[in-house]
């Protein structure tokens, strides 16, 4: 059987970090079977669906990297479709027209609670023949009324529900439009979905979507023999043991990318949000793609934990290509205003300051003076570094890196070595007034690779301006 899944979203919103680990989860699973992966935007919901939530939703997948196999699908394109299918059912016998008003239901259901049982439709219209005057009516499917339908769980095991328990579902409103589990069935059919992979959320709505799947198998609607198979993932938790939200940080994941993670990181960090190989915690893409099962994703709720996610991030950033990383922090450096044309190459800033950063936000605001001029020197860093012998120390600095032939980390630390030697002073006597030079503060990567990345003119030009601008606040 070759495999199928999809991640199927409601564009009600931004793509969040549940549903990014449910596209995951399914991407991960189609490319290491060789499989298909489907996108498909399930937009029925008119007054809550929009354009901006759809583009979040596709651009939310791209930056992750979660390509699918073809363009994305759109429920709206498929009214025609669900119609034919609808009409089907009605003609079979196996949906029907419900002229039921909203008043009426409402008094079935109390009239139900007051009997102590479970409110639920209770199938008045299902054999009824002629229409009501006056009266839309919607279209019930007709859910069988006796046994079990069994969900053989990839995640959770079986789950067998009654179907005394199920309702006759409603599968077209009174205006037409088809309803949420209806469309679903329609589409994993037609689209040969084989591994519906989704938040655990949705476990009530399987037994409705798998009884009206054998149904319309029965009935010859598409090629599919079977429903389906169904793994209910956990849910996510934040750290009080609620479901995520926004002060936990389920935010876009595009905010994600605005924050300074890496997109494999991000994977990473959510792959193990349910999923475990073994006590490994970093993994490559790749690696992902080998490792993926199905049968070691765990049935309990997991916790997002945010140190834990810069943890990841910071190992990514860590191992990451340098000329990928420079391009990580280029768009950084535009987000903020900065041109990476006017320093050095983002990759051999981001090269020296891997190590020190959790995120690339982080290494943006420690790269920013690299690729802006410094505009004021930092009072406590003054104070506290920039000395009486200060100057005669910088301006022997900067005499020897203008006569230097190679400008490397090893000759550039040889030059601040020799002037702390032949001054008799520690290297921190040389070094930080350099930084304050080079960068407005006392805080930078180590000063030759610092001076190295700077380059000559540069750095020549921070030191000149820095020996005038203290020549002149002394005088």
């Amino acid at each position: 059987m070759s495999v199928v899944t999809r991640f199927a979203p409601s564009p009600t919103g931004y793509l969040h970090i549940g549903g990014a680990r449910t596209a995951l989860y399914s991407w991960l699973y189609a490319r290491r079977h060789g499989g298909r992966f489907v996108l498909r935007i399930e937009d029925t919901d008119r007054e809550r669906s929009t354009p901006q939530a759809v583009q979040a939703i596709v651009d939310g997948m791209a930056w992750l990297g979660l390509d699918a196999d073809a363009p994305p699908e759109y429920q709206t394109q498929r009214f025609d479709r669900y119609q034919a299918v609808i009409d089907t059912l009605l003609t079979a016998g196996e949906a029907y027209r419900c002229y039921c008003t909203k008043q009426e239901l409402e008094a079935m259901r109390e009239a139900q609670r007051a009997r102590g049982e479970k409110p639920r439709y209770d199938g008045r219209c299902r054999e009824r023949s002629q229409p009501r005057e006056g009266v839309p009516p919607v279209i019930r499917f007709k859910n069988p009324t006796e046994g079990d339908t069994l969900i053989p769980d990839a995640v959770k095991g079986d789950i067998r529900i009654s179907n005394g328990e199920l309702d006759d579902l409603i599968i077209a409103r009174s205006d037409g439009t088809p309803t949420y589990n209806f469309c679903v069935v329609v589409d994993d059919l037609d689209m040969g979905i084989t591994h519906v992979i989704r938040g655990d959320d949705h476990v009530n709505n399987t037994p409705r979507q798998i009884n009206i799947f054998r149904t319309l198998v029965a009935l010859g609607v598409g090629a599919a023999e079977a429903a389906p198979i169904y793994a209910h993932v956990p849910m996510i938790l934040g750290a009080d043991g609620k479901r995520l939200s926004k002060r936990h940080g389920a935010v876009g994941v595009m905010a994600y990318r605005e924050a300074g993670y890496l997109p494999d990181a991000l994977l990473n960090y959510l792959v193990r949000l349910g999923w475990s190989h073994g006590d490994q915690e970093i993994f490559t893409r790749e690696q992902m793609i080998e490792l993926f099962d199905l049968e070691h994703v765990h049935g309990g709720a997991a916790t997002f934990d945010p140190d834990k996610l810069d943890w990841v991030n910071a190992e990514h950033i860590k191992a990451a290509d340098a000329d990928y990383l420079g391009e990580q922090l280029t768009w950084q450096l535009e987000h903020r205003g900065l041109d990476p044309a006017a320093g050095p190459a983002p990759a051999a800033v981001a090269d020296i300051l891997r190590e020190r950063c959790k995120t690339l936000s982080e290494m943006a605001d420690k790269a920013a003076f690299f690729y802006r001029e410094v505009e004021a020197y930092d009072a406590k860093a003054v104070k506290k570094h920039w000395k009486e012998q200060s100057p005669a120390l910088l301006g022997d600095v900067r005499n020897r890196l203008a006569a230097l032939e190679a400008w490397q980390a090893e000759s550039l630390h040889e030059v601040v070595q020799a002037v702390a030697a032949q001054n008799d002073v520690g290297m921190g006597k040389v070094a930080q007034p350099i930084r304050i030079a080079l960068t407005g503060s006392a805080v930078s990567p180590p000063i030759d690779q610092t001076l190295a990345v700077m380059g000559r003119e540069a750095t020549l030009a921070r030191i000149d301006a820095a020996l005038a601008h203290f020549s002149a606040t002394a005088g």
